[in-house]
């Protein structure tokens, strides 16, 4: 049901939960799995993801996190605007299913009410688990 899944992932620790049930919809459904991470473009970052190098080593250990567990993983690096850019990356790579924690690092513009998970789901061209 779902052959390919895009975790975006930042050093939240709703993150961090959410990577439990990743691995459980992955063996469950034999998925592909993409790890995402998005650096806000220059002049925009509000959050601690704003260094390329810390993105790569984000992507590096969740990469092995996922391969202790067997799950062999995809990484995709963007810059741009967090709820954009993952809604941009599930279309252009056939996501099934974006999997979130419901909170991580980043808010929207608009600050305090709109989180980039939030604006996820109203803009995901594919279905959204969040978790808690």
């Amino acid at each position: 049901m779902f052959k390919t899944v895009l975790f975006p992932i930042d050093q939240s620790r709703e993150t961090r939960e959410a990577a439990e049930m990743v691995i459980r919809v992955v063996e469950t459904h034999k998925s592909r799995l993409i790890l995402l991470s998005v650096v806000e473009e220059a002049g925009e970052a509000t959050s601690p993801m704003q260094s390329v190098e810390a993105v790569a080593k984000l992507l590096a250990n969740a990469q092995s996190l996922f391969e202790q567990q067997g799950i062999k993983s995809e990484t995709v690096e963007r810059e741009g605007k967090p709820a954009f850019t993952i809604c941009d990356v599930a279309d252009e790579m056939g996501a099934d299913l974006i999997v979130m924690g419901c909170r991580g690092l980043g808010l929207t513009e608009e600050g305090a009410t709109d989180s980039v998970t939030t604006r996820v789901i109203n803009l995901s061209p594919c279905p959204v688990l969040v978790v808690p």
